[in-house]
C-alpha cells in the first residue's frame, strides 16, 4: 500500500492541486443588469458564482509580496550557474501577517512566467510547494516532497531511496523553485530537528533550485542557533512581515489604499464605492492591521450581503463577522513598524 494516494481534490502540496490552483480562473464575474428578473434557478446559479468569487476575492499585491517576488526573481538568476551553496530566502513574521500568501503568490508568479516562456509544458514542474509537519523527521520531509510529485512511497522505503527518487525526478522536470512553509516546526535543539535541517540542506545541494522558507518568528525559534543555524544564516536572506501600521498620515493612506483595492473588487449591485474606505479606522481596530483579517472581514460581509439580498456591505454586516483572536487584540493607533523589513537581501 502506498503512503500517498492523490485525493479527488488534492491540496496545494500536491502537483495536481498546485496545477489546479495555478490554472484557476481568477476573473471577476460580470454584474448582470437583469439580475432582478432572473428565474429562481438562474438567480441561484448567478448568486452562487458570486459567492464563490467573494470566498476568495483577490490577493492584494502588498509591498511585502512585491519585495519577496523581486528578491527571489533576482536569486533565481544568481543561482542559475551555481553548482553549490545557492542562496535562498526566509520569510518570517507573526501569525496572520501574510507569509503563506506571499509564498504561494511567489510560486504562482514564477509558474506563470515559466509557462509563458515555455507554452509547451511537457513534464516541466518549475515549482514545488510543501509544508513541514509538526515534529517532522527527515524521512517525513522526504515523503512530503514525494507526495507533491505523486511518487509512490511504501512503508518499507528508506530515507535514502526516497531522497534519491525525489532528487532524480526534480532534476529531470526542471524544478528551479522550492517553497517550504511552516519552517518554524524545525527545532535545532532536538536531534530530529537537526536531521530535518540537514535533509533540507542535502536537498538544496542535490536539486538545482532556489529554496524559500516561511515560518513564524524564525529568529526566535532557534533556526539560526548553533553550527547548523549559522550555516542557514550564511546562505539565507530574510524578509520580515508585520501587521500594517496606522500612526502616520502615510500609513493611514496606505491602509486606505488596501481597503479601496478590496472594495473595488466587490461584485455587489447596491454597494456604493467609498463606503468601506470611509471606515478605515474602524476596520483597522477590528483587524489589528492584519491584511488576512481585513480580507476575511470584507469577504464575509460581502457574502452576507448576497445571502440576505441587500447587495451592499453595511456596518451591521461588518459587526456580525467573527474574526481570529489576533485581530481582536485592540491595536494602538500610533506609529509602528511597516509591512515588511529586509535583512541581508541579495
Amino acid at each position: 500500500m502506498s503512503e500517498f494516494d492523490p485525493p479527488p481534490d488534492a491540496p496545494l502540496t500536491t502537483k495536481e492541486g498546485w496545477n489546479r490552483w495555478v490554472g484557476r480562473d481568477r476573473s471577476a464575474p460580470e454584474l448582470r443588469g437583469d439580475w432582478c428578473e432572473l428565474a429562481p434557478s438562474e438567480r441561484a446559479d448567478y448568486d452562487d458564482t458570486r459567492l464563490d468569487y467573494h470566498s476568495e476575492l483577490i490577493v492584494v499585491n502588498t509591498p511585502a509580496i512585491q519585495d519577496i517576488t523581486k528578491t527571489v526573481r533576482r536569486l533565481l538568476i544568481l543561482n542559475r550557474r551555481q553548482i553549490s551553496a545557492r542562496r535562498g530566502l526566509i520569510v518570517t513574521g507573526g501569525a496572520g501577517t501574510g507569509k503563506t500568501t506571499a509564498l504561494t503568490q511567489l510560486g504562482l508568479a514564477h509558474e506563470l512566467r515559466t509557462r509563458l516562456r515555455n507554452p509547451v509544458r511537457g513534464t516541466r514542474i518549475p515549482v514545488v510547494y510543501i509544508t513541514l509537519p509538526p515534529a517532522a523527521t527527515a524521512r517525513m520531509v522526504a515523503v512530503e516532497f514525494a507526495r507533491f510529485l505523486g511518487l509512490p512511497v511504501t512503508g518499507r522505503a528508506n530515507l535514502t531511496d526516497i531522497t534519491n527518487s525525489v532528487c532524480a525526478v526534480l532534476c529531470d522536470v526542471g524544478c528551479d523553485l522550492v517553497l517550504v512553509d511552516e519552517i518554524h516546526n524545525i527545532s535545532l535543539t532536538t536531534r530530529a530537528g537537526a536531521e530535518v535541517s540537514d535533509q533540507l540542506k542535502y536537498f538544496s545541494e542535490r536539486i538545482p533550485a532556489t529554496f524559500v522558507y516561511a515560518g513564524i518568528d524564525v529568529e526566535h525559534a532557534g533556526l539560526f542557533s548553533g553550527i547548523r543555524g549559522r550555516q542557514i544564516a550564511g546562505r539565507f536572506a530574510t524578509i520580515s512581515t508585520h501587521p500594517f501600521a496606522y500612526g502616520s498620515t502615510a500609513q493611514r493612506e496606505h491602509w486606505r489604499a488596501l481597503i479601496v483595492t478590496l472594495e473595488q473588487a466587490l461584485r455587489l449591485h447596491r454597494h456604493k464605492p467609498g463606503t468601506l474606505a470611509r471606515q478605515g479606522q474602524y476596520l483597522y481596530q477590528r483587524t489589528n492591521g492584519m491584511l488576512g483579517s481585513l480580507s476575511h472581514l470584507i469577504r464575509g460581509a460581502a457574502i452576507d450581503a448576497i445571502l440576505d439580498g441587500s447587495e451592499k456591505v453595511t456596518k451591521a454586516h461588518l459587526d456580525a463577522q467573527r474574526l481570529d483572536r489576533a485581530a481582536n487584540i485592540q491595536p494602538e493607533l500610533a506609529p509602528g513598524k511597516g509591512s515588511a523589513k529586509r535583512s541581508g537581501v541579495a
